[in-house]
């Protein structure tokens, strides 16, 4: 157990790992990349490396023992998904009056506190920056060092400018840790005050190896298509849903196919008519909605000539018949079409009605 484990960019855990044997580590620190680009299990990682109880060396470096009770108990938090799920009915659980007033926290160690957006905005709200500013200039109770992890960077402007504070005058007992898919999201003044690292993609032939060893269950030529759609994200590859994705492309193709090419719509309808209210339905749009963005861009990298580019790659000869009835205005104006079902969706307007309006709307422009 150790740094050892994270997969690909070695030179940015370096450069972290060669901070923390100088004491240079910044206060502040800005891991962006990818979703699933493993973000969130190097600023753990990091956590534990900061507050390990018997620390190592190896190549060199610092590195920590994943045993003791700090590592532990840190390494409890490992598992976002399933502790913000924890977090989450557990409000659900409370009172209506508490649960409006009660703030999403994932905590497994007393001196590390990980902040996740907070439903159903989905957004770092201002109760939890000050949950921060609360503690944050208290000494650690078990560990040398205070540890915050933002999971997210999409932050309510009030939180925002409330965080800001913090990062201008931090203790010199505090590390806080932003995620960024985009670091752009954030204020220019806390990107100055923070240490940016970006995580690159991990290349694809590293990424099916990886599925080799761990979805031992799939088939090489599965391995080889999660490995090109999750592209070089690693955690997408690890948790990636392929039964699901599979059942929603071929939805999306049926639409594609309807636009397209044309003919009956009965079939069309009866598919979007799955497409219901509630939490599960939403999830089932967006998923559908990822997938007609990934099929797109198939058809325009073969619209371009570039076929070596395509992700979807068991269907490609499918593909190949859609673009050839396909255009690049076409295309344009179907990625327009979808932003606006996106767009609807966070009206919560009725997802089956707005898939039908998407099929007639692409067909009008093809």
């Amino acid at each position: 157990m150790g740094f050892s484990d994270f997969h690909g960019n070695p030179e940015t855990v370096h450069r972290l790992r060669d901070m923390l044997a100088r004491n240079h580590f910044p206060h502040a620190v800005i891991l962006s990349g990818a979703r699933g680009s493993g973000k969130y299990t190097l600023a753990t990682m990091l956590a534990q490396a900061l507050n390990c109880l018997a620390p190592t060396v190896t190549d060199g470096l610092p590195d920590f023992c994943g045993q003791c009770a700090n590592c532990r108990r840190i390494a409890q938090a490992a598992d976002l998904d399933a502790r913000f799920a924890e977090a989450a009915e557990a409000r659900e659980g409370m009172r209506e009056t508490d649960k409006k007033e009660t703030r999403l926290f994932v905590q497994t160690h007393p001196d590390v506190l990980v902040i996740p957006p907070d439903p159903p905005q989905m957004m770092i709200k201002v109760d939890q920056v000050r949950r921060v500013i609360e503690t944050i200039y208290y000494r650690p109770s078990e560990a040398r060092e205070r540890v915050y992890i933002f999971t997210d960077s999409a932050f309510m402007k009030e939180a925002a400018n409330s965080l800001l504070k913090v990062l201008e005058e931090p203790p010199d007992f505090a590390t806080i840790f932003l995620l960024s898919e985009n670091p752009g999201e954030l204020l220019p003044t806390i990107r100055s005050r923070s240490m940016v690292f970006s995580l690159g993609a991990l290349p694809v032939e590293e990424v099916d190896r990886y599925l080799g060893k761990h979805r031992p269950e799939w088939k090489p030529p599965q391995r080889a298509l999660v490995a090109r759609l999750c592209e070089g994200a690693l955690g997408r590859a690890r948790t990636f849903d392929l039964d699901a994705y599979v059942a929603a492309r071929g939805d999306a193709l049926a639409l594609l196919n309807s636009a397209l090419v044309g003919g009956e719509h009965t079939q069309l309808f009866k598919i979007t008519e799955t497409y219901r209210a509630g939490a599960e339905g939403r999830e089932k749009t967006e998923r559908l909605l990822r997938t007609l963005y990934s099929l797109l861009r198939d058809l325009m990298f073969l619209e371009s000539g570039v076929p070596q580019l395509v992700h979807n790659t068991d269907i490609q000869s499918q593909l190949t018949k859609l673009a050839e009835a396909a255009d690049f205005n076409w295309l344009a104006g179907a990625s327009d079409r979808l932003a606006e079902v996106e767009r609807g969706m966070r009206r919560n307007l009725l997802r089956s009605l707005s898939l039908d309006a998407l099929g007639l709307a692409l067909e009008k422009t093809a």
